[in-house]
């Protein structure tokens, strides 16, 4: 059995996720809103909650792929000036 459910759902900002949630099971978010949740009851009741939809782990990489890939398309079309008011160039992002 997987250890993770992957999912996309939107992040609606604060109250999104709690403390308690933190508590009661894995979770971390990544980018293009695909989130990484404990395969367990209360991390699919959350995923479910929120109106997520399911994804294979290659699925939600692929998308996260995608945005990374547009911000660092968008960054290394920026003048040097631009660039050097960043925090740098966006790394790739691997699931685990």
């Amino acid at each position: 059995m997987a250890h993770f459910i992957y999912g996309v759902a939107e992040n609606t900002g604060k109250g999104f996720f709690t403390a308690e949630d933190r508590r009661a099971f894995f979770l971390r978010g990544y980018p293009a809103n695909v989130w990484m949740v404990g395969n367990n009851v209360n991390g699919a009741m959350w995923l479910a909650e929120k109106g997520g939809v399911e994804k294979t782990k290659s699925e939600a990489q692929a998308l996260i792929d995608a945005e990374v890939q547009a911000a660092q398309a968008e960054w290394d079309a920026m003048s040097d000036e631009e660039k050097a008011m960043t925090l740098g160039r966006p790394a790739d992002v691997i699931l685990p």
